[in-house]
């Protein structure tokens, strides 16, 4: 059965973030669309999420030496746990829905650590004979939803990042819906929104 999952990186809901209304949009349809599929809605801000520390740093340097997961400290244990955790549910999903705002030009620092989760070596790229890496992930289909309050169309570090990322584990199925201008035009934004909620509606109906 197809799963997607979806990672929302705001700690504010739709009725205040533009990127979630415009996620809330899309998922809804989506929903309508694909009744059989199993959708995960996740949000970043109410999940702990590990970030690529000392504790972890140490704990994978002990486990690549032969150390048993037991032997490490309780801390390193429950991060390398929740680590895997992230990786393993990246990797059960078909599809992949990531949205988040744009912060001074780069994605939610909880948005940056989930990405670590879901960029490991062996799982989802590895190297081949000539040490080039090769993406693991070719089978799954990712959309990108970003509001901003200027206009980049695409060409902001954040998004650059994002599809960067998904490209070099393997996904080519990539798609991406933009929010943009509403700070830069705010008499425009209700019509901005608007536009881009019958954007993420009609998306869900073919994604």
């Amino acid at each position: 059965m197809t799963k997607l999952l979806l990672v929302r990186a705001h700690p504010l809901t739709g009725d205040v973030s533009r990127s979630m209304k415009v996620t809330d949009a899309f998922i809804e349809s989506y929903q309508k669309a694909n009744p059989d599929h199993i959708i995960e809605d996740t949000n970043l801000y109410d999940m702990a999420v590990p970030e690529i520390d000392r504790n972890l740093l140490d704990a994978w340097t002990a486990l690549g030496a032969g150390t048993p997961f037991d032997e490490l400290s309780e801390v390193q244990q429950e991060k390398v746990t929740l680590f895997g955790n992230y990786t393993a549910n990246f990797l059960a999903a078909d599809k992949i829905v990531v949205a988040n705002p744009l912060w001074n030009l780069n994605v939610p620092a909880r948005l940056k650590a989930w990405i670590d989760t879901i960029n490991v070596s062996g799982k989802t790229f590895k190297y081949n004979e000539l040490g080039q890496p090769v993406g693991l992930a070719t089978d799954k289909k990712a959309l990108h939803i970003q509001a901003s309050g200027g206009t980049y169309a695409g060409q902001d570090p954040a998004s650059i990042y994002i599809k960067t990322i998904f490209n070099f584990i393997g996904v080519s199925d990539f798609h991406e819906l933009f929010v943009e201008g509403m700070d830069y035009a705010p008499e425009d934004a209700p019509q901005i929104v608007a536009d881009a909620v019958a954007k993420a509606t009609a998306l869900g109906k073919t994604f």
